[in-house]
């Protein structure tokens, strides 16, 4: 496959994913069994080989001393998710996740539940993502769906319709580590087409600081800032924290809940004992369609 800057960082979410599965439960940020198995042979050694807790200890502050906090933060923003799908599952009849990556999220849930999952990235991830459900399933689970969209020139709706999502649909959206990447116009293209969908669903998005991607304060991770605006260029919108209300409302969604640096504190790192710096350069967002 041809090398895409921004398909390339569908590993290292996933990675550091099941790293933290062989930490004990209690210590655990995310729980995710299925990570391992759908990285590739040399990042699925690399993982095994840190249940040596010395090695995974090492790899945790090294990813620390990089970009301070991000560590705590990529594993909670995925646990978020988790938790606000599972709290509305009862209430919705489709989960889209926009730039699905190498996210497991589908799969675990076919295991409880025949709810339609679709899962929506570029060509290049959804052909990886195909070779992978095979290696993995054999049979891929018939709940899941794989749906091949360009954000910045493809109609979403249109691409989810061909392959069965049903527009009245109670939807719960998922929109992980991906908003960063695209540009001003693909997301309002994107919550334009977004505005539509039925009243009850939800959407969990994460973003990056409005400021960071401006350069007006870098302090969070000057390496990120090095690699993703001055030397690669992927990493193009970003929001501030205190005008995702008023951004939400403008495409008929209403703001119900952000996790910040305190949140993933105070609600996933606090609890396990482990004393992991968080960062304020991506925050996570809960809104639901009135």
């Amino acid at each position: 496959m041809a090398r895409n800057p921004a398909a390339l960082t569908a590993f290292g979410p996933m990675a550091l994913t099941a790293i933290e599965q062989h930490e004990p439960p209690g210590r655990r940020l995310v729980d995710d069994d299925l990570a391992a198995s759908f990285l590739p042979q040399a990042l699925r050694a690399l993982v095994a080989a840190t249940r040596w807790a010395p090695l995974r200890r090492t790899m945790v502050a090294a990813s620390d001393r990089s970009a301070p906090g991000m560590w705590a933060n990529m594993a909670c923003r995925k646990r978020y998710a988790d938790d606000n799908l599972m709290a509305a599952l009862a209430g919705i009849d489709a989960v889209v996740v926009l730039g699905a990556g190498l996210d497991t999220r589908g799969c675990r849930l076919s295991r409880h539940s025949v709810i339609p999952v679709f899962e929506v990235d570029q060509t290049v991830n959804i052909e990886r993502k195909r070779a992978i459900l095979r290696r993995v399933f054999g049979t891929p689970p018939p709940s899941v769906h794989l749906v091949a969209v360009d954000f910045e020139r493809d109609d979403l709706m249109s691409a989810l319709a061909g392959q069965g999502y049903q527009r009245d649909a109670r939807t719960f959206f998922i929109w992980e580590g991906v908003t960063q990447y695209l540009t001003a116009a693909a997301i309002d293209s994107t919550f334009e087409q977004l505005r539509s969908v039925p009243t009850g669903s939800r959407l969990d998005f994460t973003y990056v600081q409005r400021d960071f991607i401006d350069g007006v304060d870098i302090s969070a991770a000057p390496s990120l800032y090095h690699r993703f605006r001055e030397r690669s260029q992927v990493w193009k919108f970003g929001l501030r924290p205190d005008e995702v209300a008023q951004f939400l409302d403008g495409y008929g969604w209403q703001l119900l809940d952000q996790l910040g640096p305190d949140e993933v504190r105070d609600r996933y790192v606090r609890p396990t004992g482990r004393a992991l710096p968080t960062s304020g350069l991506e925050w996570s967002a809960l809104a639901g369609k009135p």
